[in-house]
């Protein structure tokens, strides 16, 4: 009697996909926090054109004093006050000196003041806030009852202060500005360090045994820049109008350095004869205050997390 066995062999079967397992799979690639940052805020079209618009005012201000024929101290009382030109693009000033070039070369003392001017206050308040927040107690009560009643003085009168007792110049402006505008980050960040040192990550740092020093500066600071890089940003064009103003009135940029502001000043003075004079530096300072603050708020939005899809 025979027996007939089946076999089945591998080929036999036929493997059947579970269509259940195609919700579980990551439809969207991982990014990290900041390229996702960039992504949100390239999607802003205003705020592109207003970095677009920094990136070509700070090139001009870099290469066109390096390649250009003139120099912002050149003097040619015979083509004093001419008007705009194929030869002088905007003009010359009562000496002779191309505006051109001295309006870029004033652009760099200008952006030099609004970016340190803003970054290095910044910063001094983000160590300032970072120890306030973490020690609290008695420390905490002294530095926020000192910057209470340091903010009750508008911050132009520290800063004309200064100006007269250490002098003119683009790095007396910036020192100026870090004396007296790093108490609002330094407020921003204390309260943000209150919130987030009560965080688990940061109960189980203090039980690995991590210093103060490495719990603010390494775990907590770091989660407070978002907030921070936007208070840096809209900073500068207050800090840009701060050296303007200084400059305009003769307590900021001494002659024959040019700053924006300075030759606003200098415009001023013949306006009705030269309008040009004083309405270049002036159409400069407001378009790149307002293509700072278009930016600012671009990077507002795209770090803000409430706004993520």
């Amino acid at each position: 009697m025979n027996k007939t066995t089946n076999i089945l062999l591998p080929n036999a079967f036929e493997f059947v996909e579970d269509p259940q397992l195609d919700s579980d799979s990551i439809t969207r690639p991982s990014v990290t926090f900041w390229k996702d940052v960039w992504r949100r805020l390239f999607k802003n079209k205003v705020a592109m054109l207003g970095l677009f618009i920094i990136t070509i005012i700070t090139i001009l201000a870099i290469c066109v004093p390096l390649f250009s024929e003139y120099t912002y101290k050149g003097q040619d009382l015979v083509n004093a006050n001419a008007l705009p030109s194929s030869t002088h693009i905007f003009g010359t000033d009562n000496l002779g000196r191309d505006m051109w070039v001295r309006v870029w070369v004033g652009a760099r003392v200008s952006l030099a003041v609004g970016v340190f001017g803003s970054v290095i206050p910044s910063l001094i308040g983000i160590v300032i806030g970072g120890i306030s927040g973490y020690f609290g107690g008695k420390l905490d009560m002294l530095i926020m009852r000192f910057i209470d009643v340091a903010m009750c003085v508008p911050s132009m009168i520290y800063i004309i202060l200064i100006m007269l007792f250490i002098g003119s110049g683009p790095i007396s402006i910036i020192i100026a500005f870090a004396l007296t505008g790093w108490m609002g980050s330094a407020r921003s960040v204390r309260g943000m360090i209150l919130q987030l040192k009560e965080m688990e990550y940061v109960l189980a740092s203090k039980a690995l045994g991590a210093s103060s020093a490495s719990l603010i500066f390494n775990h907590l600071i770091p989660n407070t820049l978002g907030i921070v890089v936007v208070s840096m940003t809209m900073g500068i064009p207050s800090a840009i109008f701060y050296e303007a103003y200084l400059s305009f009135i003769g307590l900021g940029v001494a002659p024959p350095t040019p700053s924006w502001g300075q030759l606003s000043n200098a415009g001023i003075a013949v306006f009705r004869v030269y309008p040009s004079q004083l309405m270049i530096p002036s159409a400069l300072i407001s378009l790149t205050m307002l293509s700072f603050n278009l930016f600012g708020d671009g990077l507002r939005d795209a770090l803000d997390p409430k706004l993520r899809s």
